[in-house]
């Protein structure tokens, strides 16, 4: 079973069915997202995944909604009822399923929304989600999609989550309006605000482990090009000092030159700190490196 998926499955069990108000948000939700749409009187919501339609017919009939059809062609399960008319705050087109002004007023009339608004809020979003959202396992990459109805219904969603502090990014695409993530933090505040919380630890303790991995990575990556840069920089000044033994120009050097001179040859691979430690009177790096430089510009002329 995929990330995504067992999430739903989390989501679809949670016992908040005996609160007529929640279920109602919930339900249009379900409604918004772009698995469901409308045909001669009739709304059609299709799906893959078993939970999602189990969900959506316990909602139902928790709204006392019970002249509906579930059939299954393939993989895909099918919901077939007649247009709602028993939910005001949603209002239909001939071939769309809108959110009316009186249900937006309801849910935008609070800049910071109390407990009671958050809940219908979370629900709603909760409902569109698992209508039609979906979340990518952390393991490969950081990506949280839910696709929407229409580009005004889209827009309304997006303008909720932001007073929740939930910022989404929006697309339009070939069949419905995206919202999305691709940020771990983000993809899993939206998580725990849903109410997936199995799903945020198990999300977290991936996330945590990809970064730290991702973390050593960088780690070792910067120490290989430091020791490559280390190495080939050693190369070209034993290659000069070299030069200049064999063209007897070596004793000529100051006592400075000569001294590191010999400890880079019998130390190739140390660094710079390290070499301006083993010297007589110790200096640092950047005193280190103007000496070796100072024998590369002798062994080149």
């Amino acid at each position: 079973m995929s990330f995504s998926s067992e999430m739903k499955e989390n989501l679809s069990k949670i016992a908040n069915l005996n609160h007529k108000e929640l279920v109602r948000y919930e339900l249009i939700g379900y409604l918004m997202s772009h698995n469901t749409s409308i045909h001669k009187e009739e709304i059609y919501y299709a799906t893959v995944n078993e939970y999602n339609i189990n969900r959506f017919s316990k909602l139902l009939s928790n709204m006392n909604l019970f002249d509906f059809q579930i059939e299954l062609k393939g993989k895909i399960y099918r919901i077939i009822l007649p247009n709602i008319t028993t939910i005001e705050e949603i209002e239909y087109t001939e071939k769309e399923i809108m959110l009316t002004q009186k249900f937006r007023e309801a849910l935008e009339k609070e800049e910071n929304p109390r407990e009671q608004e958050a809940e219908r809020i979370k629900a709603f979003i909760r409902g569109i989600f698992l209508g039609s959202g979906s979340v990518n396992n952390p393991e490969n990459k950081y990506h949280l999609e839910m696709i929407i109805n229409t580009q005004k219904n889209a827009k309304i969603v997006k303008k909720l989550l932001e007073k929740m502090q939930i910022h989404m990014k929006e697309m339009e695409r070939k069949k419905g309006y995206s919202l999305y993530l691709k940020d771990g933090e983000e993809i899993s505040k939206f998580l725990a605000f849903i109410g997936a919380n199995s799903a945020v630890l198990k999300f977290e303790e991936i996330r945590v482990l990809r970064d730290m991995k991702n973390h050593i990575n960088r780690k070792v990556n910067c120490e290989t090009a430091n020791l490559s840069k280390t190495i080939n920089a050693s190369v070209k000044q034993i290659e000069a000092i070299k030069k200049l033994q064999k063209q007897g120009r070596f004793e000529g050097l100051s006592d400075s030159l000569k001294e590191i001179a010999t400890l880079r040859l019998e130390n190739p691979h140390a660094s710079l700190i390290e070499l301006g430690q083993m010297l007589e009177n110790p200096i640092g790096k950047s005193g280190v490196n103007h000496r070796l430089k100072q024998l590369e510009q002798l062994g080149e002329e």
